[in-house]
């Protein structure tokens, strides 16, 4: 809704507005009147129908108010609109992703608008005050409407210079619906989005890995909880229930993103002005589905190629040199290699202080010291990383880990 009334209006505030108003309606004459055969359209003529209002109060150039009245009213039987849906999505995440901003304005104005994320909770993720945030973000619009930046997805190199943001925006997008308590529709979007990406640019290897690694994570959704709602490792999961359809097709858009990795000839049906942005050595997208696809593709935990994962993570961090990366490479190298290797390089990553208190780091050290034969050590690790998550889902699988080594003890 709000990404088709900026396409229409130009006016962010008066896009978020009206739909704000038409959620309102609705949480008004819904318990009341029922909820109608198609809400979405209600949403649509209700938030539309406001709109117009405010413009015709404005004096707006007609043509607006035209264009208003041909948003489309999905009714049963009437054409599908969520391809219009979709592509106005795609056009807002890469308006807001605008070389004009900066990359953390870039993030934060995608995932308030496009996703819809409070901002609060994006506030929180930036450790900044709500009200600095919100600041931010409204002088991020102002920026934008200010640089007269059109409303479409660009072209040639402008297509090309807004696209790392685009990647890193979508992932991050995928990571807030595939978080313990994160909304499952966000990771939905972001997957459907990468598809369209690819389709838009079918010569870019980083794309098409983006969208295979989004796929290979999504395919395990149905398997990350139990029948009781708790979270499972990717260990402890029932590969049955993994989505074999996603896995087949990940399989084929990954083996594409390798052969563009590779320099080999694009598809006679690719873009020529994307053709040239082809690298001959692998991005981060691609090591990452790489690593995915590892897992993806072996029968049971057991059997899983950590050699392998260790070595895209040596390249991984050569190219994204960040702790946590340093983290995730600790412990597939103490897969790979044993534990005592894992907890070496491990120390090296939190050296300088910036994995303090990171829960992560915590449950991944607890692992590494279960394996080198110090359950009671690690029992204790576990605990300590269960009382820094903010998951309570994240919180039991932790301490249901911790109470596997070592008796709990009393508080």
């Amino acid at each position: 809704m709000v990404a088709a009334l900026i396409r229409v209006t130009g006016d962010w505030t008066l896009a978020e507005d009206c739909a704000q108003e038409a959620l309102a309606a609705a949480v008004e004459r819904w318990p009341r009147d029922g909820v109608p055969g198609n809400p979405g359209g209600w949403l649509m003529t209700v938030a539309r129908n406001r709109a117009t209002d405010v413009l015709r109060r404005a004096t707006v150039e007609r043509h607006k108010l035209r264009e208003l009245a041909l948003l489309t009213d999905p009714r049963p039987g009437a054409d599908d609109p969520a391809q219009d849906v979709v592509d106005d999505r795609l056009r807002l995440v890469f308006t807001c992703c605008h070389p004009a901003l900066s990359l953390e304005a870039r993030v934060a104005l995608t995932l308030r608008t496009v996703a819809g994320v409070p901002t609060a909770e994006i506030a929180r993720a930036f450790l900044v005050g709500e009200s600095t945030m919100t600041r931010r973000i409204t002088r991020a619009k102002a920026r934008i409407a200010a640089a007269g930046v059109p409303y479409r997805v660009p072209s040639g190199s402008a297509l090309a210079e807004r696209l790392p943001g685009v990647l890193a925006v979508l992932y991050l997008l995928f990571t807030r619906g595939y978080d313990a308590d994160g909304e499952p529709a966000f990771a939905t979007e972001a997957v459907r989005l990468a598809r369209l990406l690819d389709r838009l640019m079918p010569a870019e290897p980083e794309v098409a890995a983006l969208y295979a690694l989004l796929l290979l994570q999504h395919s395990r959704r149905a398997a990350r909880r139990d029948a009781d709602g708790e979270l499972r490792t990717l260990a402890e999961q029932d590969r049955s229930r993994w989505d074999r359809a996603a896995l087949a097709e990940a399989g084929t858009v990954l083996a594409r993103a390798e052969r563009l990795a590779a320099g080999r000839p694009a598809p006679p049906s690719a873009d020529a002005r994307t053709a040239a942005g082809r690298v001959d050595r692998p991005g981060p997208y691609l090591l990452q589905a790489r690593i995915a696809a590892c897992h993806a593709t072996t029968p049971d935990a057991d059997r899983t190629d950590w050699p392998t994962i260790a070595r895209c993570y040596d390249e991984l961090l050569r190219l994204r040199p960040t702790p946590v990366i340093g983290l995730n490479r600790a412990v597939a190298h103490g897969y790979a290699y044993g534990p005592a290797v894992g907890l070496a390089l491990l120390a090296g990553a939190r050296a300088g202080g910036a994995l303090d208190g990171y829960p992560p780091a915590l449950a991944a050290e607890a692992e590494l010291t279960a394996r080198s034969g110090d359950p009671s050590g690690a029992a204790l690790l576990f605990r300590a990383a269960a009382d820094l998550v903010g998951s309570d889902a994240e919180r039991r699988a932790l301490l249901r880990r911790a109470d596997g080594l070592a008796p709990a003890r009393p508080r």
